[in-house]
Protein backbone atom coordinates (compact mmCIF):
# COMPACT_ATOMS: atom_id res chain seq x y z
CA UNK A 1 0.00 0.00 0.00
CA UNK A 2 2.59 2.46 0.89
CA UNK A 3 4.56 1.89 -2.60
CA UNK A 4 1.58 2.24 -4.55
CA UNK A 5 0.79 6.08 -2.99
CA UNK A 6 4.34 6.78 -2.77
CA UNK A 7 4.28 5.61 -6.68
CA UNK A 8 1.40 8.22 -7.35
CA UNK A 9 2.84 11.29 -5.79
CA UNK A 10 5.98 11.04 -6.97
CA UNK A 11 5.14 11.99 -10.65
CA UNK A 12 3.54 15.13 -8.90
CA UNK A 13 6.53 16.35 -7.23
CA UNK A 14 8.98 15.99 -9.97
CA UNK A 15 6.46 17.92 -12.40
CA UNK A 16 6.20 20.72 -9.75
CA UNK A 17 9.90 20.92 -9.51
CA UNK A 18 10.16 20.72 -13.74
CA UNK A 19 7.82 23.61 -13.37
CA UNK A 20 9.91 25.43 -10.96
CA UNK A 21 13.44 24.76 -13.39
CA UNK A 22 11.42 25.96 -16.42
CA UNK A 23 10.87 28.93 -14.47
CA UNK A 24 14.04 29.72 -13.28
CA UNK A 25 15.90 28.97 -16.28
CA UNK A 26 13.45 31.38 -18.39
CA UNK A 27 12.85 28.08 -20.77
CA UNK A 28 9.55 29.74 -21.43
CA UNK A 29 8.39 33.45 -21.71
CA UNK A 30 6.60 35.09 -18.16
CA UNK A 31 3.66 35.47 -20.24
CA UNK A 32 3.22 32.01 -21.15
CA UNK A 33 2.31 31.04 -17.21
CA UNK A 34 -0.98 33.29 -16.99
CA UNK A 35 -2.34 31.71 -20.27
CA UNK A 36 -1.50 28.39 -19.10
CA UNK A 37 -3.43 28.79 -15.98
CA UNK A 38 -6.29 30.04 -17.40
CA UNK A 39 -6.37 27.18 -20.24
CA UNK A 40 -6.00 24.87 -17.13
CA UNK A 41 -8.89 26.49 -14.97
CA UNK A 42 -11.74 27.09 -17.67
CA UNK A 43 -11.02 24.33 -19.80
CA UNK A 44 -8.64 21.56 -19.07
CA UNK A 45 -10.31 20.82 -15.60
CA UNK A 46 -13.42 21.10 -16.37
CA UNK A 47 -13.34 18.48 -19.79
CA UNK A 48 -11.87 15.74 -16.72
CA UNK A 49 -14.68 16.04 -14.32
CA UNK A 50 -16.81 15.65 -17.48
CA UNK A 51 -15.25 12.66 -18.55
CA UNK A 52 -14.93 11.35 -15.00
CA UNK A 53 -18.84 11.52 -14.18
CA UNK A 54 -20.36 10.55 -17.39
CA UNK A 55 -18.35 7.61 -18.09
CA UNK A 56 -18.54 6.06 -14.71
CA UNK A 57 -20.32 2.82 -13.04
CA UNK A 58 -22.28 3.57 -10.39
CA UNK A 59 -24.31 0.28 -9.68
CA UNK A 60 -23.69 -1.25 -6.45
CA UNK A 61 -22.13 1.79 -5.18
CA UNK A 62 -23.66 3.43 -2.13
CA UNK A 63 -23.70 6.76 -3.53
CA UNK A 64 -25.52 8.54 -0.79
CA UNK A 65 -23.41 7.14 2.48
CA UNK A 66 -20.33 8.36 0.76
CA UNK A 67 -21.64 11.51 -0.74
CA UNK A 68 -22.99 12.17 3.08
CA UNK A 69 -19.65 11.51 4.91
CA UNK A 70 -17.93 13.67 2.16
CA UNK A 71 -19.27 16.56 2.07
CA UNK A 72 -20.13 16.29 5.74
CA UNK A 73 -16.26 16.46 6.80
CA UNK A 74 -15.94 19.00 4.05
CA UNK A 75 -18.36 21.07 5.74
CA UNK A 76 -17.13 20.63 9.26
CA UNK A 77 -13.35 21.22 8.88
CA UNK A 78 -14.06 24.27 6.64
CA UNK A 79 -16.10 25.74 10.00
CA UNK A 80 -13.42 24.60 12.24
CA UNK A 81 -11.17 26.72 9.92
CA UNK A 82 -13.67 29.87 9.78
CA UNK A 83 -13.57 29.60 13.69
CA UNK A 84 -10.10 29.35 13.57
CA UNK A 85 -9.26 32.94 11.22
CA UNK A 86 -8.80 35.35 14.21
CA UNK A 87 -6.57 32.55 15.88
CA UNK A 88 -4.44 32.47 13.28
CA UNK A 89 -4.37 36.08 12.58
CA UNK A 90 -3.95 35.89 8.76
CA UNK A 91 -4.84 39.06 6.35
CA UNK A 92 -7.79 38.18 3.95
CA UNK A 93 -6.04 37.04 0.70
CA UNK A 94 -4.02 34.81 3.40
CA UNK A 95 -6.51 33.10 5.08
CA UNK A 96 -8.20 32.01 1.61
CA UNK A 97 -4.88 29.89 1.09
CA UNK A 98 -5.22 28.27 4.29
CA UNK A 99 -8.96 27.66 3.93
CA UNK A 100 -7.92 26.22 0.59
CA UNK A 101 -5.11 23.80 2.06
CA UNK A 102 -7.36 22.59 4.50
CA UNK A 103 -10.12 21.56 2.20
CA UNK A 104 -9.31 20.96 -1.15
CA UNK A 105 -7.92 17.69 -2.60
CA UNK A 106 -5.92 16.40 -5.23
CA UNK A 107 -8.08 14.39 -7.20
CA UNK A 108 -5.35 13.37 -9.83
CA UNK A 109 -3.58 11.39 -7.34
CA UNK A 110 -6.61 10.16 -5.71
CA UNK A 111 -8.17 8.48 -8.56
CA UNK A 112 -4.49 6.96 -9.43
CA UNK A 113 -4.09 5.53 -5.72
CA UNK A 114 -7.57 4.07 -5.87
CA UNK A 115 -7.11 2.12 -8.40
CA UNK A 116 -3.68 1.03 -7.42
CA UNK A 117 -5.14 -0.11 -3.75
CA UNK A 118 -8.65 -1.56 -4.74
CA UNK A 119 -7.92 -2.47 -8.63
CA UNK A 120 -10.10 -1.03 -11.39
CA UNK A 121 -13.52 -1.06 -9.55
CA UNK A 122 -12.28 1.79 -7.83
CA UNK A 123 -13.21 4.34 -10.43
CA UNK A 124 -16.92 4.57 -10.05
CA UNK A 125 -15.82 5.18 -6.43
CA UNK A 126 -13.67 8.03 -6.98
CA UNK A 127 -16.30 9.35 -9.72
CA UNK A 128 -18.47 9.55 -6.45
CA UNK A 129 -15.76 11.08 -4.72
CA UNK A 130 -15.11 13.93 -6.95
CA UNK A 131 -19.21 14.91 -7.89
CA UNK A 132 -19.66 15.15 -3.79
CA UNK A 133 -16.54 17.17 -2.99
CA UNK A 134 -15.66 19.03 -6.23
CA UNK A 135 -18.78 21.17 -6.05
CA UNK A 136 -19.04 21.66 -2.36
CA UNK A 137 -15.72 22.48 -2.04
CA UNK A 138 -15.73 25.24 -5.07
CA UNK A 139 -18.91 26.87 -3.65
CA UNK A 140 -17.52 27.33 0.05
CA UNK A 141 -14.26 28.55 -1.65
CA UNK A 142 -16.03 31.06 -3.97
CA UNK A 143 -17.53 32.22 -0.53
CA UNK A 144 -14.45 32.38 1.64
CA UNK A 145 -12.96 34.86 -1.25
CA UNK A 146 -15.95 36.81 -1.53
CA UNK A 147 -15.12 37.04 1.86
CA UNK A 148 -11.63 37.30 2.70
CA UNK A 149 -10.01 37.85 -0.82
CA UNK A 150 -8.57 41.18 -2.21
CA UNK A 151 -12.44 41.15 -4.48
CA UNK A 152 -15.09 42.04 -2.73
CA UNK A 153 -18.27 41.33 -4.84
CA UNK A 154 -21.67 41.56 -4.19
CA UNK A 155 -24.19 39.13 -3.32
CA UNK A 156 -25.06 39.41 -7.40
CA UNK A 157 -21.51 38.69 -7.93
CA UNK A 158 -20.86 35.79 -5.38
CA UNK A 159 -23.86 33.81 -6.92
CA UNK A 160 -22.85 34.51 -10.31
CA UNK A 161 -19.52 33.71 -9.57
CA UNK A 162 -20.33 29.93 -8.17
CA UNK A 163 -23.04 29.66 -11.22
CA UNK A 164 -20.19 30.03 -13.78
CA UNK A 165 -17.45 28.31 -11.54
CA UNK A 166 -16.15 26.19 -14.60
CA UNK A 167 -15.60 23.55 -11.84
CA UNK A 168 -18.73 23.45 -10.81
CA UNK A 169 -20.18 23.76 -14.48
CA UNK A 170 -17.82 20.55 -15.32
CA UNK A 171 -19.38 19.00 -12.20
CA UNK A 172 -23.06 19.47 -13.21
CA UNK A 173 -22.56 18.36 -16.88
CA UNK A 174 -21.04 15.28 -15.80
CA UNK A 175 -24.02 14.50 -13.18
CA UNK A 176 -26.83 14.93 -16.08
CA UNK A 177 -25.17 13.33 -18.13
CA UNK A 178 -24.05 10.16 -15.98
CA UNK A 179 -28.07 10.31 -14.82
CA UNK A 180 -29.72 10.83 -18.32
CA UNK A 181 -27.82 7.83 -19.52
CA UNK A 182 -27.04 10.10 -22.58
CA UNK A 183 -23.02 9.99 -22.19
CA UNK A 184 -20.63 11.33 -24.65
CA UNK A 185 -20.60 10.46 -28.18
CA UNK A 186 -17.25 8.51 -29.06
CA UNK A 187 -15.69 10.92 -31.28
CA UNK A 188 -16.57 13.95 -28.28
CA UNK A 189 -15.95 11.28 -25.63
CA UNK A 190 -12.21 11.07 -26.98
CA UNK A 191 -11.74 14.85 -26.96
CA UNK A 192 -13.04 15.27 -23.48
CA UNK A 193 -11.04 12.55 -22.40
CA UNK A 194 -7.86 14.13 -23.88
CA UNK A 195 -8.38 17.27 -22.54
CA UNK A 196 -8.71 16.09 -19.11
CA UNK A 197 -5.85 14.55 -18.95
CA UNK A 198 -3.74 17.52 -20.19
CA UNK A 199 -5.21 19.13 -16.93
CA UNK A 200 -2.40 17.16 -14.76
CA UNK A 201 1.04 18.32 -15.84
CA UNK A 202 -0.09 21.65 -17.44
CA UNK A 203 -1.41 22.63 -14.09
CA UNK A 204 1.31 21.14 -11.94
CA UNK A 205 3.60 22.82 -14.35
CA UNK A 206 2.24 25.79 -13.26
CA UNK A 207 2.32 25.52 -9.46
CA UNK A 208 5.96 25.05 -9.79
CA UNK A 209 6.63 28.09 -12.05
CA UNK A 210 4.88 30.00 -9.56
CA UNK A 211 6.40 28.46 -6.45
CA UNK A 212 8.83 30.84 -4.23
CA UNK A 213 10.54 29.08 -1.61
CA UNK A 214 11.06 31.89 0.30
CA UNK A 215 7.16 33.46 0.18
CA UNK A 216 6.85 29.42 1.91
CA UNK A 217 9.42 30.42 4.39
CA UNK A 218 7.35 33.31 5.63
CA UNK A 219 4.41 31.45 5.42
CA UNK A 220 5.71 28.75 7.12
CA UNK A 221 2.57 28.97 9.74
CA UNK A 222 -0.61 29.38 7.83
CA UNK A 223 1.08 26.14 5.72
CA UNK A 224 1.27 24.26 8.71
CA UNK A 225 -2.05 25.09 9.91
CA UNK A 226 -3.45 24.07 6.51
CA UNK A 227 -1.56 21.01 6.34
CA UNK A 228 -2.91 19.84 10.10
CA UNK A 229 -6.55 20.44 8.63
CA UNK A 230 -5.78 18.86 5.29
CA UNK A 231 -3.62 15.15 6.96
CA UNK A 232 -5.55 15.45 10.55
CA UNK A 233 -8.91 16.94 11.03
CA UNK A 234 -10.22 15.88 7.08
CA UNK A 235 -9.48 11.98 7.20
CA UNK A 236 -10.37 11.24 11.00
CA UNK A 237 -13.95 13.30 10.55
CA UNK A 238 -14.61 11.12 7.32
CA UNK A 239 -13.70 8.18 8.75
CA UNK A 240 -16.03 8.82 11.79
CA UNK A 241 -18.82 9.65 9.53
CA UNK A 242 -18.26 6.82 7.58
CA UNK A 243 -18.12 4.17 10.46
CA UNK A 244 -21.34 5.87 11.58
CA UNK A 245 -23.21 5.44 8.51
CA UNK A 246 -21.76 1.68 8.34
CA UNK A 247 -19.99 2.32 4.90
CA UNK A 248 -18.30 -1.15 3.53
CA UNK A 249 -14.78 -1.06 3.39
CA UNK A 250 -13.82 -0.47 -0.13
CA UNK A 251 -16.09 2.89 0.17
CA UNK A 252 -14.16 4.02 3.35
CA UNK A 253 -10.64 3.25 2.13
CA UNK A 254 -11.50 5.59 -0.87
CA UNK A 255 -13.21 8.15 1.29
CA UNK A 256 -10.54 8.68 3.54
CA UNK A 257 -8.02 8.41 0.84
CA UNK A 258 -9.50 11.59 -1.13
CA UNK A 259 -9.83 13.61 2.10
CA UNK A 260 -6.27 12.81 2.90
CA UNK A 261 -4.67 13.99 0.13
CA UNK A 262 -2.67 17.34 -0.92
CA UNK A 263 -4.41 19.93 -1.69
CA UNK A 264 -4.59 20.22 -5.81
CA UNK A 265 -3.12 22.03 -8.38
CA UNK A 266 -6.48 24.11 -8.93
CA UNK A 267 -6.37 26.22 -5.81
CA UNK A 268 -3.23 27.75 -6.94
CA UNK A 269 -5.03 28.79 -10.32
CA UNK A 270 -8.08 29.63 -8.16
CA UNK A 271 -6.15 32.17 -6.17
CA UNK A 272 -4.49 33.86 -9.06
CA UNK A 273 -8.15 34.05 -10.35
CA UNK A 274 -10.15 34.80 -7.66
CA UNK A 275 -7.73 37.49 -5.72
CA UNK A 276 -6.23 35.35 -2.84
CA UNK A 277 -2.33 34.92 -1.68
CA UNK A 278 -1.27 32.81 -5.02
CA UNK A 279 2.34 32.74 -3.74
CA UNK A 280 1.50 31.00 -0.28
CA UNK A 281 -1.47 28.89 -2.17
CA UNK A 282 1.78 27.68 -4.53
CA UNK A 283 3.81 26.79 -1.00
CA UNK A 284 1.17 25.15 0.39
CA UNK A 285 0.01 22.45 -2.64
CA UNK A 286 3.96 22.10 -3.05
CA UNK A 287 4.43 21.64 1.00
CA UNK A 288 1.69 18.88 1.39
CA UNK A 289 2.30 16.91 -1.65
CA UNK A 290 5.64 16.41 -0.51
CA UNK A 291 4.31 15.31 2.89
CA UNK A 292 1.52 13.87 1.45
CA UNK A 293 4.57 10.70 0.54
CA UNK A 294 4.65 10.15 4.19
CA UNK A 295 1.04 11.50 5.75
CA UNK A 296 -0.93 9.32 3.33
CA UNK A 297 0.24 6.29 3.79
CA UNK A 298 0.04 6.98 7.47
CA UNK A 299 -3.44 7.71 7.12
CA UNK A 300 -4.42 4.53 5.14
CA UNK A 301 -2.60 2.18 6.96
CA UNK A 302 -4.55 3.58 10.57
CA UNK A 303 -7.19 3.27 8.88
CA UNK A 304 -6.83 -0.37 7.91
CA UNK A 305 -6.06 -1.03 11.22
CA UNK A 306 -9.66 -0.30 12.27
CA UNK A 307 -11.57 -2.21 9.44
Amino acid sequence: MIGTIVIALIPIVLLIGLGYAMKQRQFLADSFWPQAERLSYFVLLPALFVHGLATADLAGIPIWGMVAALIGSTLFAALILIALHRVVALDGPAFTSVFQGGIRFNNYVGITAAVGLIGAHAVPLAAVANAAVVPTVNVLCVIVFAQFGSAKPTLRGILRGIALNPLIIGCVIGIVLQVTRIGLPPGIEGCIKALGQASLPLGLLCVGAALDWKALGRGLWPTICASAAKFILMPLATAVICFWLGLGCEAISVAVLFQSLPTASSAYVMARQLGGDAELMAGIVAFQTIVAIVAVPAALLLLESHI
